[in-house]
């Protein structure tokens, strides 16, 4: 049996206006193991935008993806769901 891989989160990510949706998800779509990104906006407010977030992948790296989000000025408020197989 194969090491614990995660195939799929599904986050509460908080980011600023900008980038807009479609460029956040195509940000996030080129990290390493993650194959499909669903984003869907929560709730707005003056600064801010709370986004529903699902990735599938092969192997997501969530330390590394909780850092390549940050480049953009977003945070994990929650991890809602993980999905972790073996292979």
């Amino acid at each position: 049996m194969g090491e614990p891989k995660i195939k799929e989160l599904v986050l509460d990510v908080l980011k600023p206006h900008t980038p807009p949706l479609p460029d956040f998800a195509s940000f996030l779509a080129e990290h390493k193991g993650v194959e499909k990104v669903e984003v869907s906006l929560v709730e707005m407010d003056e600064r801010t935008e709370s986004l529903g977030v699902i990735l599938h992948g092969h192997d997501i790296d969530y330390p590394s993806l909780k850092e390549h989000m940050g480049k953009q000025g977003a945070v994990i408020h929650s991890v809602d769901k993980v999905t972790v197989e073996t292979e």
